[in-house]
């Protein structure tokens, strides 16, 4: 995308991540921004910005590890968080009922998955998983696949779903302008 924090690029008039806190805020609680650097190209957004427990910059690994950390500390008492991805601005607007109520074996820990394969960044996390996944990091661990692959995540398949009169996955993301682009002219389209 050229540099920069794609998700303060204009989608239909306004910042992915503002489309993003849009559809979340709805289905929790409570919403953190997780990134490094300086804080305050966040301060618009008027939510707590936490960074990387971990040194190295380590990739989303580390950014769920500060998110249960920070939950850990700041809410007692809740015992699940849900990670969504900052480019993906047409995930469900059920995705928490729906990882909530999903059957899976007898772990809470999710990740969403469709038609396009496995989403492991978007999840449903026990904040018990902090420790694991601290000490996981601290090893080197980067691989957000394997690692929940390793610690009992279910996926939970989410279908198609209509923008702009398409048929998407509802995790499509951007990661090059093209996608952006894509996103776009989804937004122009008239739904039906």
């Amino acid at each position: 995308m050229g540099g920069g924090d794609k998700c303060l690029r204009k989608l239909g008039g306004k910042p992915i991540l503002a489309r993003i806190i849009e559809r979340l805020g709805p289905q929790v609680t409570d919403i953190i921004i997780n990134a490094n650097g300086d804080p305050s190209r966040f301060a618009a957004f008027g939510l707590p910005i936490v960074s990387d427990n971990v040194a190295g910059h380590q990739g989303p690994l580390a950014g769920v590890h500060a998110a249960l950390q920070w939950v850990k500390a700041n809410r007692p008492g809740v015992d699940l968080v849900v990670t969504v991805a900052t480019d993906t601005p047409f995930f469900p607007v059920d995705l928490v009922d729906r990882f909530i109520n999903s059957r899976g074996d007898t772990s809470s820990f999710r990740v969403a998955q469709s038609a396009g394969g496995t989403h492991p960044v978007i999840g449903l996390w026990p904040v018990e998983l902090a420790e694991a996944l601290e000490h996981s990091l601290s090893r080197g661990e980067r691989k957000v696949t394997a690692w929940t692959r390793d610690h009992g995540a279910d996926p939970v398949f989410f279908s198609s779903i209509d923008v702009g009169g398409r048929s998407i996955d509802p995790f499509f993301n951007i990661n090059a302008p093209e996608d952006l682009a894509a996103a776009v002219a989804l937004l122009s389209e008239p739904t039906q």
